[in-house]
């Protein structure tokens, strides 16, 4: 088994085939993409692949640290950029293969008109060990 992150996007401007910017979608189609997604991860609980889900609010800080002790605190990400982190599901699955399928389901999310709205949505491993360095 490994460990995959399915990191869902948020859009402001269409990107998939029935991409609609969320904020233009009815109360009931909101809903219906969320009932979708807690479908999905109910059923992937039932086959022991489901670890964990978020979804993330538009508003954050960006924060590093400055070297004298107090780290800086800036705006961001902004609501009004074109691509945001909405949130995240963590999978833990036989093999990569199995990762892409549940990742191409999980795209196939109910939007604008119900319709699936096929976005893309980034599949990273989990880093099982440190990379070694050769020279």
């Amino acid at each position: 088994m490994a460990k995959y992150l399915l990191l869902k996007h948020y859009r402001g401007a269409p990107a998939a085939v029935n991409d609609v910017p969320m904020d233009q979608w009815t109360p009931q189609e909101v809903s219906a993409h969320i009932q979708y997604m807690n479908d999905f991860a109910a059923r992937l609980e039932k086959t022991g692949e489901f670890v964990d889900a978020q979804a993330l609010a538009p508003e954050g800080r960006f924060v590093r640290y400055d070297g004298e002790g107090r780290p800086p605190v800036v705006d961001g990400p902004f609501a009004e950029t074109k691509d945001l982190i909405a949130g995240w599901m963590v999978i833990d699955v036989d093999s990569e293969e199995r990762a892409f399928e549940l990742a191409g389901e999980l795209s196939a999310a109910p939007g604008a008109g119900g319709e699936p709205i096929h976005e893309w949505l980034e599949v990273r491993p989990f880093l099982t060990e440190m990379p070694t360095v050769t020279e």
